[in-house]
Parts: C-alpha cells; structure tokens; sequence
C-alpha cells in the first residue's frame, strides 16, 4: 500500500469512528412536549413558542428538542393546561393565568386597566421584576419560564360600532379573566368566559354580541368574517390585558442539569422578553390590517370618549385590590409597583 492509499484508509476509519459519537451529539437527550390551546398558524406558536424552542435546542448544542403540540391535541380543555403542567402529564405549557380563575391573583395586577398603556415590552419586563419578589409563590407545582401580555384588549363587535359604555349597555360580551369581567360589568355589559377557541362559534350563533381582545386574534380565528367593528381607545390604550405563562413541570425541572437549565434560561431573560413585547405588538397591528383590509370599521376613541371608559373602568382597580387583600396580599403596594416598573422599563419612543 503507497502513501497516498495509507492516507485514505486511515482518513475512511478516523471518519467510521466518528459517525457514532457525531450521531449520538444530533440526538436530543431531552424532549419535552409543550401544550397549548391555539392553532399552529397563530403567531403564538409561529412567532413566539416556535422560536423560543429553537432558542433552547441552540443554547443546548442540540440536547434539547421542545415538541410543540397545539390546538389542545393533546387532549383537554384550555382551563386544564396549568393542571396538565402540574400534574406531568405535558412537561411544558403555554396558556392564559385567566383560564383558572383566581389561581393567579398577584399576577392579575398586569390585567387591570390603568396599569399600562400600548406597550407590552415594558408589562413583561416588569413580570420579570416581580416575579422573584412578589408573584412566585402561586406557581407552586411549576417552573416558570416566562410571563407576557399581549397588547391588550380592545372591543370587537359583531353588528355594533361603541364610543361610550352607554353604548354597550345589554351587550353580552367575551372575556377570559376575572378582571376582564369586572371591566365588562363596570361598563354596563354581561360577561360570558370562554377559551378563545370558542369564541367564533359564539358569535355565529349570537351567544354574545363580542368580545374583549387584542387584534392579533384576528387572523387566526378570522375575526374579520364575524364582526364588522374594532374599537379602541385614544393612542392605543385599551380596556385591561391577559396574562400568559409558559411553565415546565416542577419535578421535571428539577431533574435536569444545571447546563440543560440554564439554556432554558437563556432563552427566557429580558432580551426575549423585550422581544416578546414587539412580536404581540406587530402581530397586534397585523390583525387589525385584516379586519379593515375586509371592510371593518376601525373605531379608535376619541381622548375625551377615552377618558370616559378610563372613568368608568377606574373602581375595577379598587375592587381588585379589595378581593386580594383578603387573602393576606397587598394589592394597593402590587398596583403601585407594577405602575412605577412599566414607566421604569418604558420602550424608548
């Protein structure tokens, strides 16, 4: 055997004795399932989990594979998701606190009107800050990753356009949270919970006459097929929020690596959730480009009309804080702090 042959066929071995080692680094060590009720086409899962999880896999050199089931396929209904996550029966889920009501009552304090206005950015970040301090202990059983809003929820009407809540007077009108129904009767109207998902089927059938929610909804539920008005306040400001986790078993967390953690971690820090911010505010202004690319009639309330719901949607912050302080919280010092954390973290204009 010449030089050159000796060469090739250690070159062939050396590459023989790699493949196993390179195979086993491409398998994942850790899959995980995540779980959440909207679709796979919803900028939820295309926008925000979808990255995320590739984030986590980069971070772990390839040890970490998150597969994202949507829609509920797993089985259940939406207000079982923080259960599921609790229980193991999914390692990770992403869903709305509203869902359980009552389950979350310190993070409520980012639902309520007043507390911010038209940037989310700065409601996740100071999530973020609160977390260690003053929203933790209600998520006992789970690992919290991250915590957002969206852009906030803004009036959409099936056949009837609003500029003061006397117009909203008998209206029956959607709403995930305990809050948000508080916004709903603070302004003449009757409140009906339901998942999101079944929002379209609800309004088809005239089982409410809309909704409280952002725009982004829009496309993925073609909201722009079954209601003819978007409303919302002066400058963007809205009538409350929802907000969201995106939570690990407890156990399951517990049993990882620190380096597998801390890629997860990584993933999830204020960089991310800055950009989580601007992802719910362009899908926000996305959906809405819908709606009147349709026909719709956009509202956007006059500062004065604005000022009116802000009057009327005021005693919302005072009832919150009375139902929590009896449960040995103080919500006046929580509103407080959540006030003075969004101006502190306010997006640049």
């Amino acid at each position: 055997m010449n030089r050159r042959e000796m060469i090739g066929t250690m070159a062939v071995a050396a590459s023989t004795l790699a493949m196993p080692r390179l195979a086993r680094a491409q398998t994942p060590e850790f899959t995980f399932r995540l779980h959440h009720f909207l679709s796979q086409q919803a900028p939820a899962q295309t926008k925000m989990l979808e990255p995320w999880a590739a984030a986590v896999a980069e971070n772990s050199g390839g040890r970490v594979k998150i597969e994202i089931f949507p829609a509920m396929t797993l089985g259940g209904r939406p207000p079982e998701l923080v259960q599921q996550a609790r229980d193991g029966i999914v390692d990770l889920v992403w869903t709305a606190n509203g869902y359980t009501a009552g389950l979350f009552p310190r993070t409520e304090v980012m639902e309520l009107p007043t507390v911010y206005k038209n940037d989310p950015a700065a409601a996740n970040l100071a999530l973020f800050d609160m977390f260690e301090d003053d929203l933790k202990p209600e998520y006992a059983g789970l690992e919290v990753m991250f915590l957002h809003v969206h852009a906030g929820q803004a009036l959409q009407m099936r056949d009837s356009d609003v500029h003061s809540p006397a117009d909203l007077v008998g209206k029956k009108l959607r709403i995930p949270t305990r809050t948000g129904a508080w916004v709903i009767e603070a302004l003449g109207a009757s409140p009906i919970a339901m998942p999101v998902p079944e929002l379209p089927p609800a309004l088809q059938k005239g089982v409410v006459d809309g909704a409280l929610i952002p725009w982004e909804i829009i496309p993925p539920l073609k909201m722009q097929e079954q209601t003819k008005f978007q409303i919302e306040g002066f400058e963007m400001e809205r009538f409350g929020n929802t907000t969201f986790q995106v939570s690990m078993n407890a156990g399951r967390w517990a049993g990882l690596p620190e380096d597998i953690q801390k890629a997860f971690r990584d993933a999830s820090g204020r960089d991310w959730l800055s950009e989580v911010g601007a992802i719910w505010r362009a899908s926000d202004d996305f959906g809405i480009k819908v709606a009147t690319d349709a026909g719709n009639t956009h509202t956007v309330l006059t500062e004065a009309e604005t000022t009116v719901f802000r009057d009327a949607m005021s005693p919302v912050v005072g009832k919150w804080v009375e139902e929590v302080s009896g449960q040995g919280i103080d919500g006046a010092r929580l509103v407080d702090r959540a006030r003075s954390l969004v101006a502190s973290n306010a997006t640049p204009k």
